[in-house]
């Protein structure tokens, strides 16, 4: 298959891809342009959580307890390209105490996680995050 950027299923996989090539980065404001005005957010075993400016207070607070990378990224997308799912491991360090979550003191980590999404127009609609929290938890500890 050629990538070409003429097919919705081509442009949503390129939109993927940049959303993870910005989070690698740390390019927090990269990642905000990819998004919808009125991105739906659902928060692995939280809520969801609505828009461009809760998505940035969400990245925010990441920042403070976590630095994360993902390796082994792998992007799948309907023929229409309105959705995709994306499934990747995830390096991270726990830097700061999150509320409600065992107490940082910079353990690592490797944690399989994934995501699926939703794309309207261009832009990422919808991004529903998931992973095991107690595998997280166990490895932290």
């Amino acid at each position: 298959m050629k990538i070409d950027g003429t097919r919705s299923h081509d442009r949503a996989t390129e939109v993927v891809l940049a959303y993870y090539a910005a989070f690698n980065r740390g390019d927090w404001d990269g990642m905000l342009a990819l998004l919808s005005d009125d991105v739906a957010h659902d928060l692995n075993q939280g809520p969801r959580e609505t828009g461009r400016a809760a998505f940035a207070s969400f990245l925010q607070r990441m920042q403070a307890s976590y630095r994360e990378q993902l390796h082994d990224i792998v992007v799948l997308v309907s023929p229409d390209g309105s959705r995709a799912a994306a499934e990747y491991v995830v390096h991270g360090q726990y830097l700061a105490s999150d509320a409600g979550l065992p107490e940082a003191h910079g353990q690592k980590y490797v944690l399989p996680g994934g995501a699926f999404f939703e794309l309207r127009e261009g832009r990422i609609q919808r991004v529903s995050n998931y992973y095991n929290l107690q595998d997280w938890i166990e490895q932290v500890r």
